[in-house]
């Protein structure tokens, strides 16, 4: 499978005063796999959140190289990376940052409205994936809520709709479940394993717990800035329950019936 993402050798240094330079990022070197579903852990000031930046296009390097769908971005300028993001990735945040006096579907018609892709996209259009969004994440029957009605929980899948009303390849979920409870980060983390598993969408989540860590196939650690420990998960967590798949049997008259597999035994003893 190809990488979507490989990263050699990033540096980022911020200059917070003449004789005080931070380096948030030490020479990070890794690839990600398409489709793959990523943890990137680490304590506060381990460089985690400038290594999101990076990887959503939000921040470029100080020097290093970030290839992203076999495309140098490293060097882009702020236009390009705005086009990048639009076009490629999807993001979720701990606080859903939601327009709360507006509804589901106006908050996932936003990112159509502000696309920079060059393609406009008409309102017919707009509305028609806005609603296959949300019912995508559960929430066929809330699409005229304001997001002060809905839950965490719900806001949380406005959110996640919202990433994907742009058909991303990639995900990047920053502590998507911190404002949450343990059933509703359930709920979500089931939602991103669906995305994966059903789309190929590759989603890279940002977090601390190591609960929400085991839901994933892989955990980067970081610590000061430098990639420490690159795992693989060996007990993942699955929340997420695949529909079961119905057989077709064929009966003596020709006829085709779908039906369960108990069912089919019956047929055929």
């Amino acid at each position: 499978m190809s990488s979507v993402i490989e990263v050699t050798e990033i540096v980022k240094t911020y200059q917070m005063s003449e004789d005080n330079t931070v380096r948030a990022l030490r020479g990070v070197s890794f690839n990600i796999e398409e489709g793959d579903l990523v943890a990137i852990m680490g304590p506060s000031g381990s460089g985690k959140s400038t290594l999101m930046n990076v990887l959503g296009c939000l921040d470029r390097p100080t020097s290093g190289s970030y290839m992203l769908g076999g495309q140098e971005v490293a060097t882009l300028s702020d236009q390009e990376l705005a086009t990048v993001r639009n076009r490629r990735i999807g993001f979720v945040f701990q606080s859903f940052n939601l327009l709360s006096r507006t509804t589901a579907l106006e908050n996932v018609e936003l990112p159509l409205l502000y696309a920079r892709n060059g393609a406009s996209v008409s309102s017919s259009e707009r509305r028609k994936r806005a609603v296959e969004a949300l019912e995508s994440v559960g929430l066929g029957d809330r699409l005229r809520h304001k997001s002060s009605q809905l839950s965490g929980g719900q806001q949380q899948r406005v959110a996640i709709a919202r990433a994907l009303v742009n058909h991303p390849n990639m995900i990047l979920a920053d502590e998507p479940t911190g404002n949450l409870d343990s059933v509703s980060s359930a709920e979500i983390m089931a939602i991103f394993q669906r995305l994966n598993i059903e789309q190929g969408i590759t989603v890279i989540f940002v977090t601390h717990e190591p609960d929400i860590a085991a839901h994933t196939r892989r955990i980067l650690r970081m610590f000061d800035g430098t990639l420490v420990e690159d795992e693989r998960v060996a007990n993942q967590v699955v929340v997420y329950k695949a529909p079961q798949v119905e057989q077709q049997v064929t009966t003596q008259d020709t006829s085709q019936e779908t039906v369960s597999i108990g069912q089919a035994q019956e047929v055929l003893a």
